[in-house]
């Protein structure tokens, strides 16, 4: 079984999906420790031909808390979120559609910001049509004191898995001799050069897919998530 496993991130890149879909298994991380400098809570996209910062307000909390017990603040404004992205897509071919699923995703009833960011996923997922087996990683029985690639180890012979896939970015970060003691092939997943047309300008790279999904129809961001990467 090939398995990845990721933190969730806010409305994440083209990447991302590309490697739900690349594996039978997506492990979310809950119980990992909640990082400023990330894009757990926060993303980029278009607006007058240059990238731009959201993020969702949290509460304030402990440096060393993990993901599922940070809070979104209770003075998010939504409407204002929604709007402002809005105004930045709303000449955008495929504006309707892509607006009713991030309004959807916006408006929901949760301040957790695990459980936010969850249902965010899954319910964009399903707006692509990338089916997907999700677990999250404190419902998986293992020593959740183990760090690091300790952890990752642990969480993929508890659940099977003979293939463990990771971004491109941790090329530096895990062994393959390492995961071969235990079993388990170690890929990465590289995408391949992606553009399409923004408003005519210059191409602005590794946006949110919310930037993906208003510029492309469903079948051609279906086409770039299933076709658009190698396994190296």
């Amino acid at each position: 079984m090939k398995t990845a496993i990721m933190q969730p991130y806010f409305f994440p890149y083209l990447g991302y999906f590309q490697l739900i879909f690349a594996v039978d298994l997506f492990i979310i991380y809950d119980n990992i420790q909640y990082t400023k400098q990330g894009w757990i809570n926060r993303n980029r996209i278009l607006r007058n031909g240059k990238a731009v910062t959201l993020s969702l307000p949290l509460k304030g909390a402990s440096d060393y808390s993990d993901v599922r017990d940070r809070q979104i603040s209770s003075d998010f404004d939504r409407d204002k979120l929604l709007n402002r992205i809005g105004a930045a897509y709303r000449k955008a071919p495929f504006f309707a559609g892509t607006y009713a699923l991030i309004e959807s995703i916006l408006m929901q009833e949760e301040n957790n910001l695990f459980r936010f960011l969850d249902h965010s996923l899954r319910r964009t997922c399903a707006h692509v049509g990338v089916s997907a087996r999700f677990r999250v990683s404190s419902g998986i029985s293992i020593d959740h004191n183990k760090k690091k690639h300790d952890k990752v180890l642990a969480l993929c012979r508890a659940v099977g898995t003979s293939t463990y896939i990771n971004a491109i970015g941790g090329l530096q970060l895990y062994s393959s001799d390492e995961f071969f003691a235990h079993g388990i092939t170690l890929q990465f997943i590289k995408a391949k050069p992606c553009e399409y047309c923004q408003f005519g300008d210059t191409f602005v790279p590794m946006l949110s897919i919310i930037d993906v999904l208003m510029f492309n129809s469903i079948e051609q961001v279906r086409s770039f998530i299933m076709d658009g990467y190698e396994l190296v």
